[in-house]
């Protein structure tokens, strides 16, 4: 059915005309096709292609005639002659390509008889349809019990009804012959249209159902694949997988389809490597075949008797050594290592690490170290600056308790030249005041403590104590 996304007409899609190339798959999801000549004009005396291609359910395809003076664009919904009555499908493809797609299936337009394309499904045509798709998931469940209770050994799959409602095919599984006559005549009694029975196979059937494949896609015969090939175990050999049935089966129970897809190109590269070259007879031993890398064009052979140590050669290097045996010739093991041609190569890094990218802790937070203190020895240790006058040398330590005192004044390298006296009787200069009394000699000196005064007694003291 259309999509969202399709304008619509009086209430009716009217078809999108996106030719195939739907971002959102809301109208044809399976077996899409692009239509790659849209955007081109019809040469000038050229009529249109009255052939279209209608999708059904699950993918099924079928070809049908227009009418001349009708034309029908990807997304319509019409409807089309059925068997009997008619049915509802989806416009998949129009225009020039059908004609390449009906070669491909190797379909005559001048001698096939196609079914005819009416026109564009109204509305009570698509509510019809509609009711009819509800019907079908049901209808299938009811479809399995009267099998069962018939002991029929089958699997009914799917089923998918008519547009009008009044047929309904029943697509089925069986490993034998089943006869379904009494089954038909139970189904035809209990839903009342006219019954058709279809046999597919495995792999029609897992088209039908969909799903995810191993590699996290959709399946591929669910989406694009419509030609089933055989698929055999030697496809698995040539490419060298491991024939473990439960990694080469797919979900249908069958060997994978896309075991195919890459066969050519091994069988091409398999060309140019010798036959019969598993072993190859030395002097005192044998070299055995362990492993062969296609694509890299390298055989890898281990001597007897030595577990460790394996030889690549290239496919001519192994023609030579298949000649050589030809004429009588056994090589040595050592000669056969001087026709190695592959160097060892030490692999670095793919990138190159600047801000600590490779780290696991790069993003955790760094507990700080805490500031050792220097011990009274270092400090000892460390040299003192050059003091005024005397003729140390920078390369002796001095120890603090070798330094001269020093005061609380600030060092003067400048030369020591005598102040003038100042004037007597100024306030701050410095000098002696009206007092009569010298303040720069009354003065402590620097390394003399100063007497506390003496605290006054109160009432409560029994005892007067010493001054300091």
């Amino acid at each position: 059915m259309a999509c969202n996304s399709c304008s619509t007409e009086n209430g009716l899609p009217k078809g999108c005309k996106n030719n195939g190339a739907c971002g959102i798959g809301g109208c044809n999801s399976k077996m899409n096709v692009f239509d790659w000549l849209a955007n081109m004009h019809q040469p000038a005396g050229l009529k249109t292609f009255d052939i279209i291609e209608v999708r059904f359910k699950n993918g099924r395809k079928d070809y049908f005639k227009s009418e001349p003076e009708t034309s029908f664009h990807s997304g319509d919904i019409i409807a089309v002659e059925g068997s009997p009555g008619h049915d509802i499908g989806v416009v998949s493809l129009s225009g020039e390509l059908v004609r390449l797609q009906l070669k491909k299936k190797g379909i005559q337009p001048e001698s096939y008889e196609f079914k005819k394309a009416f026109r564009k499904a109204k509305q009570q045509d698509i509510d019809k349809w509609h009711a009819a798709r509800e019907l079908e998931q049901p209808t299938m469940y009811k479809a399995r019990v009267i099998a069962g209770q018939l002991g029929l050994q089958m699997k009914i799959s799917d089923v998918e009804y008519q547009g009008d409602k009044t047929k309904a095919i029943f697509y089925y599984t069986a490993d034998e012959r089943v006869d379904f006559r009494e089954l038909i005549k139970l189904l035809a009694e209990e839903f009342k249209v006219r019954i058709e029975m279809r046999q597919i196979g495995a792999r029609q059937e897992s088209a039908k159902l969909g799903g995810i494949g191993s590699c996290g896609r959709e399946l591929c015969c669910s989406t694009w694949l419509n030609d089933f090939r055989s698929v055999s175990t030697s496809a698995a050999r040539y490419q060298q997988l491991s024939l473990n049935p439960m990694k080469l089966a797919g979900q249908c129970g069958k060997l994978k389809c896309c075991l195919n897809y890459e066969l050519d190109s091994y069988l091409d590269a398999l060309k140019d490597f010798p036959q019969n070259h598993e072993k190859l007879p030395i002097q005192d031993g044998t070299a055995f075949l362990i492993k062969t890398d296609i694509f890299r064009r390298k055989l890898y052979y281990q001597l007897s008797g030595e577990s460790t140590k394996i030889i690549p050669l290239s496919p001519e290097k192994v023609k030579e050594i298949q000649q050589s045996l030809k004429e009588g010739l056994l090589m040595k093991p050592e000669s056969i290592q001087d026709l190695v041609d592959e160097k060892p190569v030490t692999k670095g890094p793919d990138f190159e690490n600047v801000v600590g990218q490779d780290s696991l802790t790069r993003f955790d937070r760094q507990k700080k170290k805490k500031k050792s203190r220097p011990s009274q020895k270092s400090r000892e240790n460390k040299f003192t600056p050059k003091q005024e006058g005397s003729r140390q040398d920078l390369g002796t330590q001095v120890t603090r308790d070798q330094q001269p005192r020093q005061s609380n004044q600030r060092p003067n390298n400048r030369a020591q030249q005598p102040r003038p006296p100042r004037p007597s009787g100024e306030k701050g200069t410095g000098g002696e005041t009206s007092a009569g009394f010298n303040r720069r000699e009354n003065l402590p000196k620097p390394n003399e403590r100063r007497p506390r005064p003496p605290r006054p007694q109160g009432p409560g003291d029994s005892a007067q104590k010493p001054q300091e």
